[in-house]
């Protein structure tokens, strides 16, 4: 059957095992100096592994492969999932999350804030469809310094075609769009960015375009 199950590039893989001791499924070992992908009914295509590779070396694809232990213990709730997500990368949040991984490159990017999606019933199907995914809280979140970088390079190196913020309607989430502010002059880099507000009862109370101005576009 096709399903989603993890990728390794053995010309990025540096054999570190940093993706072993993070795969709960025992899928992977490191066989003769490179992460090796062992049991395809042991991966469950979530990629838990992938933000702790410092090489971007593994990814989630879409293949022929054995049912996993997911699939086959849960076959409802898997084609349920796959009915209805449009989520194409894991892992999506922001401290895990490697800003040089494929499903960056020329991608359209949300940010979103943590409860986005809690409050949003139709949160996949309005912004995440052909977008890669970040989430973060500025308020609760520590070293947020750290996503600042990762958005940098993002928008510098990894040269996402677009960002979309999407903050809940609470004073606190205006921190998302000032990381995206600051990144993108880190960057000295313009892309269109846009700017979503949900209501704490999941409702979109505005979109529109933002502009960060710097001195160094491109």
């Amino acid at each position: 059957m096709s399903r989603k199950i993890i990728q390794i590039d053995d010309e990025k893989c540096n054999g570190c095992g940093l993706c072993i001791t993070n795969c709960h499924e025992g899928a992977l070992r490191v066989i003769d100096g490179k992460a090796r992908l062992i049991s395809e009914l042991f991966c469950d295509g979530l990629g838990a592994c992938i933000g702790h590779c410092p090489e971007g070396a593994i990814e989630i694809i879409e293949r022929e492969a054995e049912e996993s232990a997911i699939t086959d213990h849960f076959p409802l709730v898997a084609g349920l999932a796959e009915a209805s997500s449009e989520l194409r990368q894991w892992p999506v949040q922001m401290h895990l999350l490697n800003p040089s991984a494929s499903y960056f490159r020329n991608a359209d990017l949300v940010l979103a804030a943590d409860c986005a999606a809690f409050a949003m019933g139709n949160f996949h199907s309005r912004f995440l469809k052909g977008k890669s995914l970040a989430i973060a809280c500025p308020k609760l979140d520590s070293n947020k310094e750290s996503y600042i970088e990762k958005l940098s390079s993002m928008i510098g190196q990894a040269k996402i075609n677009s960002l979309t913020v999407v903050m809940m309607e609470v004073p606190c989430c205006g921190g998302l769009l000032q990381f995206a502010r600051i990144a993108a002059e880190k960057a000295g880099r313009s892309i269109p960015v846009k700017k979503a507000i949900i209501s704490i009862q999941g409702e979109v109370l505005s979109v529109e375009s933002v502009w960060f101005q710097h001195e160094n576009k491109q």
